[in-house]
């Protein structure tokens, strides 16, 4: 387990540039390093019961603030076997993002979240110091519109793969029931809607679309892994 883990830090490691095609691949590529795992894990023996912890990442988020954060933790825990959560102090609008899954894909899924969000936040840099002589609501919204755009096309990207991996995957990668237990029991989470989904911006929702979902396995990262 600890070489397979290593090997997708290793991975993430490898992607310098995270809005270009490389780094976008690895995200893909860690999912298809953790089926593998699994695939592998089931054929060899039966797998020991595991035990369900909440992790967080200590990435925090409110409705003003990087909303985006709360439907990209819902996009990569689904697809990492795990379920994302968020929790805030009463009256208080900042919320930090964790993870609720077994302790041998929880951490994984903490590292790929991390990983997810240093992409978005490299592109709002850009787009910051871009229209740096614009209205700050302005500059925000394009970021906010990036970064919705970019959950929302990482999710397409893990479907299409999961629909060309349905063969050989199976089920391998549905949330255990356990850790959906878990979450559950978690209670239903308050509405999450920003202002910011009521003004995007459609060029910088579709440049975000676009590095969520194109995953062009780059030469380097699949040599080194």
């Amino acid at each position: 387990m600890a070489d397979y883990k290593e090997k997708i830090r290793h991975l993430l490691a490898l992607a310098e540039s995270p809005v270009e095609a490389e780094a976008q691949a690895a995200l893909l590529k860690a999912r298809e390093l953790m089926a593998k795992y699994k695939l592998t894990e089931r054929e060899c023996r039966e797998t020991e019961p595991q035990k369900v912890v909440r992790l967080y990442t200590g990435i925090t988020c409110s409705k003003r603030r990087d909303p985006w954060c709360i439907p990209l933790s819902a996009t990569i825990g689904n697809n990492y076997c795990c379920k994302g959560f968020r929790t805030h102090q009463t009256r208080c609008q900042t919320q930090e993002v964790g993870f609720i899954g077994f302790e041998d894909d929880v951490t994984l899924c903490v590292d790929i979240f991390k990983y997810a969000v240093d992409c978005v936040r490299s592109e709002v840099k850009r787009i910051k110091k871009q229209y740096a002589s614009y209205d700050a609501n302005h500059v925000k919204s394009r970021c906010d519109s990036f970064g919705y755009g970019f959950a929302i096309g990482l999710q397409a990207a893990f479907e299409k793969q999961t629909a060309e991996k349905e063969q050989e995957w199976g089920l391998v990668l549905v949330t255990p029931r356990e850790v959906q237990d878990a979450a559950d029991a978690l209670g239903k989470p308050t509405a999450f809607r920003s202002r910011s989904q009521d003004s995007i911006f459609g060029n910088e929702f579709a440049k975000g679309f676009k590095s969520g979902q194109e995953f062009q396995m780059q030469k380097r990262i699949a040599a080194e892994v």
